[in-house]
């Protein structure tokens, strides 16, 4: 077996909970929906920025 199946295969829902909690210490109640804000929007900048460049290249296709 390779180290990341090893590594992967051990993490259950307490190593999720203990993360989750770790997360909340170093970062605080306040700061992770500002964060979290910021991930969704630039996860929504990533989909318009896809889908701009797919209809360039129909268009480039049709010339």
């Amino acid at each position: 077996m390779n180290f990341l199946g090893i590594f992967l295969g051990m993490i259950g829902p307490w190593q999720i909970g203990l993360i989750v909690l770790v997360v909340l210490l170093l970062f605080g109640g306040k700061k992770i929906p500002e964060m979290m804000r910021g991930l969704g929007g630039g996860i929504k900048e990533f989909k318009k920025a896809s889908k701009d460049e797919d209809g360039d290249s129909k268009i480039e296709e049709k010339n």
